[in-house]
């Protein structure tokens, strides 16, 4: 059986100690701690550059850490990487949505390659209003579109962290709403958000992190 977003052995299902990540030669940010339970949202606030999607890529496993650790139930994730990352969907800036497929064609490509349900493809279209968009290819979509389809995503895959960088790029007012319905049933059964934003993505009871508190004096 696949990780699910009901996992309780802890109460602290993910946790980061001393995180400090360099790119090329600029040290980005350093000694970032966080600790996030079952249910639980953290905001990353801060200017342009401070470090907000460079660290979302670290606790994605994309960027290897320069110092520091991160847990999941405990365990450094670092003795098997690839277990953590069958436990989290990370949703950046580019949309990743095919050209030539089809809005249902991706979200049945994304569920079968994450190990996710096929069955939950007809809930995704319906929570991001993509029905009447269903057999529409992706080069014909708009910015915003491609946008509600990559969040569209989160849904399919039945991760139970998510990690999402702006997610509210590209959204109208009706579409930010329906992201918002998203995170709160997500962490009402269990699942952990981490997104960076600027403003403009309501999450109640969310810690605050500024990421700028954590430049290193050459970065700041």
């Amino acid at each position: 059986m696949g990780p699910g977003i009901m996992e309780t052995e802890t109460d602290i299902a993910l946790e980061a100690r001393a995180l400090t990540c360099l790119r090329g030669r600029r040290l980005v940010f350093e000694g970032v701690d966080l600790a996030l339970g079952a249910g639980g949202a953290l905001v990353l606030t801060g200017p342009n550059g401070a470090g907000k999607s460079s660290l979302l890529r670290v606790l994605a496993g994309l960027i290897e850490p320069l110092a520091g650790e991160i847990r999941w139930r405990g365990t450094p994730v670092a003795g098997d990487r690839e277990a953590y990352r069958a436990r989290l969907a990370f949703l950046g800036h580019l949309d990743a949505v095919k050209p030539a497929a089809t809005v249902r064609e991706s979200l049945r490509f994304w569920a079968d390659l994450s190990g996710g349900a096929a069955a939950r493809v007809a809930d995704a279209l319906a929570a991001l209003a993509l029905e009447p968009l269903a057999e529409v290819r992706g080069a014909e979509l708009s910015a915003g579109q491609k946008r509600r389809v990559a969040l569209a995503r989160l849904l399919v895959a039945d991760r139970p962290l998510w990690l999402l960088d702006e997610p509210v790029t590209g959204l109208d007012a009706a579409s930010v709403a329906r992201l918002e319905a998203m995170i709160a049933d997500h962490r009402a059964a269990g699942g952990l958000v981490i997104a960076s934003t600027h403003g403009g993505l309501a999450i109640p009871d969310a810690v605050g992190l500024d990421i700028g508190r954590f430049q290193a004096e050459e970065a700041a």
